[in-house]
């Protein structure tokens, strides 16, 4: 433990895999950034090590512990397990309310001075999280808080996951449309696709993808649409008329689909850059793609009785009145997300919601733009967490004086 009763110098994140590659991206994001820019000594305790290796190759599948990138990778398979303060950390993190091994609980009881126990939780824009946010909740046995925190898009959360660098990375990407051309070029595009309107897909298995498509092949504009390896596997397996793996593609009418290689962050990163449209889903890339300034149509993680749908309607809500009021980005969005309700008037077509999205996408770009300056304001949810944790850790220190 640290000498410096309101300091932290170790973190403990643990991650249980629900959501294929959102829990791990956010929870590796967020381990690598501890690690790189504040010098904490990670330990990122994680589940499933096969969906970590889909968006960080060098993850071993075999490997107990493991070092990457400065952060200590365990493969938490098992509750069961003994566990001294020595093994704890100063700061510990559970991801979306995962629990914990009972024995590393137990130890950080047994802790003096008592580790900072935090809940991350997921992201969202409704008004309730703001109420929430670092709210503590007593151990029902041992005496111990856990405190809940929140991501989020105001300065009441704990903001979203941004590095340091990331900006002048992405500016410097895409102020140079030869690194951008270069990039493509890797990923097999051919010079037609990269002048052509490039979309990124990434969603859920249930989106409507075959309608999409559809709209895409009678547009009048050429459209090229990558997709990863893996995803809406039966949309463009129909498509192309084969098995979607890395390198097939196929044009049909204005539409080209090509599939991609599942990317490494850093790469998916420089997709979203390079690409004027972004598909994304559940919590990760949908972060990502805000930072990219480019449009994006968010396929939110599905919940019971359709409980996501109202979380995407607060999103929608705040992030059209950031851009500029532009409709189209909610209506596309709304029925990209099985949640548009029609007038009495009857359902406008997908065609002609196509249309008037990209005839309003300039607009929306500029908006992306300014909206991703606002979220800057907040500051970047690594900084924000530590700044918490400080002022728990100098509050416990005082009592004791």
């Amino acid at each position: 433990m640290s000498s410096d009763k309101s300091s932290a110098a170790s973190l403990a994140l643990f991650c249980k895999v629900v959501d294929n590659f959102g829990d791990i991206g956010i929870c590796w994001r967020l381990a690598r950034q501890l690690r790189q820019e504040h010098g904490i000594d990670v330990t990122l305790w994680v589940d499933d090590l096969r969906s970590f290796q889909r968006i960080c190759p060098a993850v071993v599948l075999d490997a107990r512990l493991q070092p990457i990138d400065g952060v200590a990778v365990r493969h938490w398979d098992t509750q069961d397990g003994t566990y001294s303060t020595g093994d704890i950390a100063d700061i510990v993190i559970e991801f979306f309310a995962c629990d914990i091994p009972p024995g590393y609980i137990d130890a950080m009881a047994a802790c003096e001075p008592r580790p900072v126990w935090l809940n991350l939780e997921g992201l969202s824009a409704e008004e309730w999280v703001e109420g929430c946010h670092t709210l503590p909740s007593p151990h029902p046995r041992l005496p111990l808080t856990k405190y809940f925190f929140f991501p989020g898009f105001t300065s009441k959360t704990g903001g979203l996951l941004h590095e340091s660098s990331l900006e002048e990375q992405r500016e410097r990407f895409q102020s140079d449309p030869a690194a951008m051309s270069a990039f493509l070029e890797r990923l097999g595009l051919m010079p037609k696709e990269i002048g052509s309107l490039k979309a990124s897909l990434f969603c859920y298995p249930h989106a409507p993808v075959p309608a999409l498509f559809d709209t895409w092949r009678s547009g009048g504009a050429p459209v090229t649409c990558l997709v990863p390896e893996g995803v809406a596997i039966d949309a463009v397996e129909d498509f192309l008329g084969e098995q979607p793996v890395p390198g097939v593609s196929r044009t049909r009418d204005a539409l080209t689909v090509r599939v991609l290689p599942f990317l490494p962050q850093e790469d998916y990163d420089k997709l979203l850059w390079a690409c004027d449209l972004n598909f994304v889903r559940g919590e990760d890339s949908f972060v990502r793609a805000q930072w990219a300034g480019k449009p994006f149509i968010w396929h939110i993680y599905p919940q019971d009785k359709n409980l996501h749908h109202k979380k995407l309607r607060a999103f929608l809500q705040r992030y059209q009145a950031g851009i500029g009021s532009i409709d189209s980005i909610s209506e596309l969005s709304l029925r990209w997300n099985g949640a548009w309700i029609a007038d009495e008037g009857g359902r406008e077509s997908w065609a002609g919601l196509w249309r008037t999205f990209e005839k309003d996408m300039p607009g929306i770009a500029r908006g992306a733009g300014d909206w991703r300056r606002d979220m800057l304001v907040h500051g970047d949810l690594a900084m924000n967490l530590l700044k918490f944790v400080h002022s728990i850790r100098s509050d416990a220190a005082q009592k004791k004086v």
